[in-house]
């Protein structure tokens, strides 16, 4: 079956941070996770806005948490699907978070057999990315075997490179992985952070924002090759001169780079990262 982008839609959960992604592409939705303050459950992007969201943890007098999508959340944008013959359903990482095991559970309820489930393995803009990639495919045709082998080489190939205020956001919602070996409360030490297969892990430590940029630099210079296959996203939790730092950077140094994606961290991944968090994340998509 050829699919593309009359036929085929893509499902993403709010932790991909593109919550206009069904503005910018019909065939697009986006199912929300929720963040719960006390007793109050809000859904990710619907009910809260980032900002709002923000403004709001500065004043709580305790994190707040978050929680999946219940399967019934995905079988209802699946249903309300009815007019594509294949849904590709691509979630965070599933050591991160059961969303992806809603969204299985959703599929095998929803028994038409149109809906694949796939692990992005990664989290926040980078899985926007990789819906990006696919869409691109999909609007000049493509097939489920050639998804699959993009898929895969996205899990090997993209980047990501993340700095945060603190660590107690991850190390709170569980989510600090290998890079707990960072923690502590060294002034002004800012600890570079990487995603890979599902787990964030430590790279280095640096004293302060702009050694923070120059290491980002660095890396971003080895890691990538100046010509229009590069695609960036970037993000930031309440930290918009940081987010247009990077952005900055990026077309410094890699001028023929398309920025895709610049976009604030959701409730839902703030929670998790903290404010103050910037990071990027690229692909070289060559095909």
């Amino acid at each position: 079956m050829e699919l593309t982008a009359e036929n085929t839609a893509i499902v993403l959960d709010s932790t991909s941070d593109f919550p206009d992604a069904s503005e910018r592409y019909p065939n697009f939705r986006v199912v929300p996770l929720y963040v719960r303050f006390g007793e109050e459950s809000l859904r990710d992007y619907v009910d809260i806005r980032a900002d709002e969201f923000y403004e709001r943890l500065q004043a709580a007098g305790e994190l707040p948490t978050t929680s999946q999508p219940t399967p019934g959340d995905f079988l209802s944008a699946y249903e309300a699907l009815g007019g594509y013959e294949r849904i590709l359903s691509l979630q965070i990482a599933s050591d991160f978070s059961g969303t992806y095991e809603s969204a299985r559970t959703a599929a095998e309820m929803e028994g038409s057999g149109r809906v694949r489930v796939l692990d992005s393995r990664t989290a926040s803009a980078a899985i926007a990315l990789l819906a990006l990639a696919i869409q691109r495919r999909l609007e000049r045709g493509t097939t489920d075997e050639e998804v699959d082998a993009l898929v895969a080489r996205y899990t090997r190939e993209n980047g990501l490179l993340f700095t945060v205020s603190t660590l107690e956001y991850l190390a709170r919602g569980g989510r600090i992985g290998k890079a707990a070996a960072f923690a502590g409360n060294l002034l002004n030490v800012k600890p570079i952070l990487g995603l890979r297969d599902g787990e964030i892990y430590p790279i280095t430590r640096v004293r302060g924002n702009q050694k923070a940029f120059r290491e980002f630099q660095q890396r971003f210079e080895e890691a990538t090759v100046d010509d229009p296959s590069l695609r960036v996203g970037i993000a930031h939790a309440a930290a918009p001169e940081r987010l247009r730092a990077l952005a900055e950077l990026v077309e410094h140094v890699r001028p023929q780079a398309t920025i895709e994606l610049r976009t604030t961290l959701g409730p839902v991944v703030g929670t998790h990262a903290g404010p103050g968090t910037v990071g990027f994340f690229w692909f070289q998509d060559r095909d």
